[in-house]
């Protein structure tokens, strides 16, 4: 029996569970390769792929950047300074920002590491015409209110379980 068929011989409701366990595996395949080759989380890589963009930047500007939280951001910059893939020093113009840069080691790991999974989600989600993505966006919300998951915090970074529970 074909996979087309499949779904359409059952219940609508079981065929949008089975699309979205499908996204979660994605979600989850993805992250656990990062580990596995690279030692990395989605959120260590995002976090190590904005700084090589950016530069030097303090720990305030990366957060705001990443879209996540600051204290989520200096527990990721932690756990690179450990490894050696990040440098951090106070600015000397200013002796309570903290400001962060890339290392050698990390500038290697880049060259070899994957895109992230949103990278290539979000190109092809802004391709769409704007009425889909209206659309996608739209009955993604219903169904976050349909399972109750509107108090949820999540950021918008393709990773399974919360942040920071991924980085201790």
């Amino acid at each position: 029996m074909n996979l087309e068929h499949n779904l359409k011989s059952e219940p609508a409701s079981d065929a949008v569970l089975i699309e979205l366990r499908r996204i979660i595996q994605s979600i989850d395949l993805h992250s656990r390769t990062l580990v596995k080759r690279f030692g990395l989380t989605g959120p260590q890589l995002t976090v190590l792929k904005t700084l090589d963009g950016e530069g030097e930047v303090s720990v305030g500007e990366l957060s705001k950047i990443v879209s996540l939280r600051q204290a989520t951001v200096t527990g990721i910059l932690e756990r690179l300074e450990k490894r050696s893939l990040v440098s951090r020093r106070r600015s000397e113009k200013d002796r309570r920002r903290v400001l962060v840069l890339t290392t050698e080691k990390a500038d290697r790991l880049l060259k070899k590491a994957p895109s992230l999974l949103q990278d290539s989600f979000v190109e092809q989600f802004n391709n769409l015409e704007d009425w889909e993505q209206s659309m996608i966006k739209s009955a993604l919300q219903r169904i976050v209110t349909m399972m109750d998951a509107k108090k949820i915090h999540a950021e918008p970074i393709l990773t399974t379980g919360p942040i920071d529970e991924q980085e201790k």
